[in-house]
C-alpha cells in the first residue's frame, strides 16, 4: 500500500494526510522527540495546513517515547542555531517575552478546534512539552509503558504550553497540584483512574487501538460531532441553564440540517 506523501515534513514534524485522517508525528526518535522553538513553529504550520477534509488528526511520536520535552540546549547561553536563547527572552523585553512564548503556545492550541478531534498515541515517556502536547489533544490512547510527568516546576518554571488547564479538567485541582509540583511520574494504570488518558493497551498494540478509536470518531455524523464537542467543551464554563439553552440551539440546527432547512 503506498502511504500519502507528507503535506509538512520539517523540524522534527510530519504531517500526512488520508482523506478525512490526519497524522502528525514526531520524527526524532534518537533524541526521544525532544522540542524546540522550530518544532513548535512546525507543529503550529501543520495545522494550517489541515485540508477541510480532516475529521481526526493523530499525534504520535516514533520510537520508543512520545516525547522527551524540551531539548534541554533550551537553557544554555548558545541555545539553538538561528534562535535566541532562553536566557536572551529573559533579558528582553517584556512584550517581546509574552508574544514569544504565545507563539509557541500556538502550536499546541489548534489541537483543540471545534470541526476536528485529536487523538493522541502515547507510549514511553511524555515529559513537560510532551505531556501538555497529549494534553492539548481531545483524546488519548497509551501503551502501558507510558510515562507522564511534568517537570518544569522542578526546573523552576511552570507549565506554560495550554497543558495546565486540560490537566486540572481532566484529574481536578490538588491531583493536578502535586503532579506538577513533585514532577513524578504517572503510569498508565493511574492514568486510565484518574481520566488522563482514555484506554491503556500493550505497547505492541498501540496502533491498532488507535486506528480503532479513530474509526469509530470517524463513523460519527460530522455536523453533530461539531456541536457536541463544542457543548462539551464550554459546559465547565456555563450555568446549568445557560447549557440547557445551549443544547437546545444546537439540537434545533441540527433538526433544521436533518429536515433539509439549515442554512
Amino acid at each position: 500500500m503506498n502511504l500519502p506523501a507528507p503535506l509538512l515534513d520539517k523540524d522534527g514534524v510530519r504531517l500526512t494526510v488520508d482523506d478525512a485522517i490526519a497524522t502528525v508525528s514526531l520524527t526524532n526518535p534518537d533524541k526521544r522527540n525532544v522540542q524546540s522553538p522550530a518544532l513548535w513553529r512546525a507543529l503550529g504550520e501543520a495545522g494550517r495546513a489541515l485540508p477541510g477534509s480532516v475529521r481526526v488528526v493523530v499525534v504520535r511520536g516514533e520510537g520508543k517515547s512520545f516525547s522527551a520535552g524540551l531539548d534541554r540546549r533550551a537553557f544554555t547561553p548558545e541555545g539553538f542555531d538561528g534562535e535566541p536563547s532562553f536566557l536572551d527572552l529573559a533579558r528582553g523585553d517584556d512584550d517581546v517575552l509574552d508574544a514569544t512564548i504565545a507563539e509557541y503556545q500556538d502550536a499546541f492550541t489548534w489541537l483543540r478546534r471545534s470541526d476536528i478531534l485529536s487523538v493522541a498515541a502515547v507510549q514511553g515517556h511524555a515529559i513537560g512539552a510532551g505531556f501538555q502536547l497529549a494534553l492539548s489533544c481531545d483524546l488519548r490512547v497509551v501503551a502501558d509503558d507510558v510515562q507522564f510527568s511534568m517537570r518544569e516546576t522542578s526546573l523552576g518554571l511552570v507549565p506554560d504550553l495550554t497543558g495546565t488547564h486540560p490537566l486540572v479538567s481532566l484529574v481536578g485541582y490538588a491531583r493536578a497540584l502535586e503532579i506538577c509540583v513533585t514532577g513524578r511520574y504517572v503510569h498508565a494504570d493511574e492514568a486510565v483512574r484518574s481520566g488522563l488518558a482514555n484506554v491503556s493497551v500493550p505497547a505492541d498494540e498501540l496502533s491498532a487501538a488507535t486506528q480503532d478509536l479513530v474509526a469509530a470518531l470517524v463513523a460519527a455524523p460530522r455536523d453533530a460531532v461539531i456541536e457536541t464537542k463544542a457543548l462539551l467543551q464550554g459546559a465547565s464554563d456555563r450555568t446549568l441553564d445557560d447549557q440547557r439553552t445551549a443544547e437546545r440551539a444546537a439540537q434545533g440546527r441540527r433538526l433544521r440540517d436533518l429536515a433539509g432547512l439549515g442554512d
